[in-house]
Order: C-alpha cells, then sequence, then structure tokens
C-alpha cells in the first residue's frame, strides 16, 4: 500500500536543492525548494539522479483558511502567551488536512488587553470559533483572533467528562457537578451552528 500523500501549502519548505530538483508547482530560494501551491507533493526519479519534487493540485482543490474567515479549531497546548489549535473547519466546510493556528493573548479579547489570562479563556480539547487575522507559512501558523462577541469557545467538556454550559460571556459551568471554569464564551450565532 503507497504512503498518504504529503500536503503542501504555499511557501512550505520541501527539502534542499541538494537532495532534489525542483518541478512543477515549486520555486527554489536559498538553496531549499519550497511549494508554490496548495497540493499533494510528488517525488520522481529522474535518470540524470536527483529526483525531481512537484506540487500537484488535487482533482477538488482544499479550501485554504483566508483572511476574515471564521474557522472552527480544536485547542490543541495552552501557556501564558497564547494558545495552540487545529484548524479543523472554514466556515463549515470540513477541512481535509487540518491546519496549525495560533491565538495570542492579546487578540482573545477586544477589551482588557492587558487583563487577559490564557488558561482563564481556553482549555486544551475546548472547541473554539475564531477569524482568521493573519496568514501563516510553513513554519508559523495562522493567527487567529476571538475579540469579537461572536468569537470563543463553543463547546468545552469539564473534568466529570460532561459538556459545559455557558452561564456568562466569561464561565461556563458543568451540569453534573456545577463546578464553574472560567473560559472565552462565544455567543454563537446561528449560521454557526453545526446540526
Amino acid at each position: 500500500m503507497a504512503p498518504p500523500a504529503r500536503y503542501c501549502v504555499p511557501g512550505e519548505r520541501l527539502c534542499s536543492t541538494e537532495e532534489a530538483t525542483a518541478g512543477s508547482g515549486t520555486y527554489t530560494r536559498h538553496g531549499f525548494i519550497f511549494s508554490s501551491l496548495a497540493g499533494c507533493l510528488e517525488k520522481r526519479s529522474e535518470d540524470s539522479g536527483l529526483p525531481v519534487v512537484s506540487v500537484v493540485r488535487d482533482a477538488e482543490s482544499q479550501l485554504l483558511p483566508d483572511v476574515g474567515a471564521v474557522v472552527t479549531c480544536k485547542v490543541c497546548s495552552i501557556n501564558s502567551r497564547f494558545a495552540k489549535v487545529h484548524i479543523l473547519y472554514v466556515g463549515s466546510t470540513p477541512l481535509k488536512s487540518t491546519f496549525r493556528g495560533t491565538i495570542r493573548r492579546e487578540d482573545i479579547r477586544a477589551t482588557e488587553k492587558d487583563k487577559v489570562e490564557v488558561y482563564k479563556s481556553f482549555r486544551p480539547g475546548d472547541i473554539v470559533l475564531a477569524k482568521v487575522i493573519s496568514l501563516g507559512d510553513a513554519q508559523s501558523n495562522y493567527l487567529l483572533s476571538t475579540a469579537e462577541n461572536e468569537l470563543g469557545v463553543v463547546v468545552a467538556r469539564s473534568e466529570a467528562g460532561v459538556q459545559m454550559v455557558p452561564i456568562s460571556w466569561c464561565e461556563m459551568q458543568c451540569p453534573r457537578t456545577h463546578t464553574k471554569d472560567f473560559r472565552k464564551v462565544a455567543r454563537v450565532q446561528p449560521q454557526f451552528l453545526q446540526t
């Protein structure tokens, strides 16, 4: 069975020019080959020695998060400065492959940005609605914001494993244990609710 095709995004570093030759859908810079489009990585062996690296678009092209798009993501890890997330949906369209995103502390809320604490806004495993504010590249992630009222945590689980219920814009409660946790709660608009 063939290994699954590696999916590349524009600007992603593929390999060194000593390992391969640049083919279609790629470009070279500073001794490395980069992807110039979104698609699947292909390596072809050539008689001349070095394999040729190309990036080929899917027949049905992959939807990419774009600046201004509302995305649904899952929180993977948090620290005092930002939350790392995996982007799962753009609007209501599921992505074929996950993209990494970062929600910085200063992009969590629109007001009192200096008082925001990441661990009082998100926890690993939370499902969050966010807006793309900057495109990433292969080395960094998409920059996301939850500064609008409609953005923030939409699904969170308590330590008891129960889905929590929002009780204010900054708190959610476990219906089983009645414990409260801080979150940056989204005021979800009907068009973003998945049925």
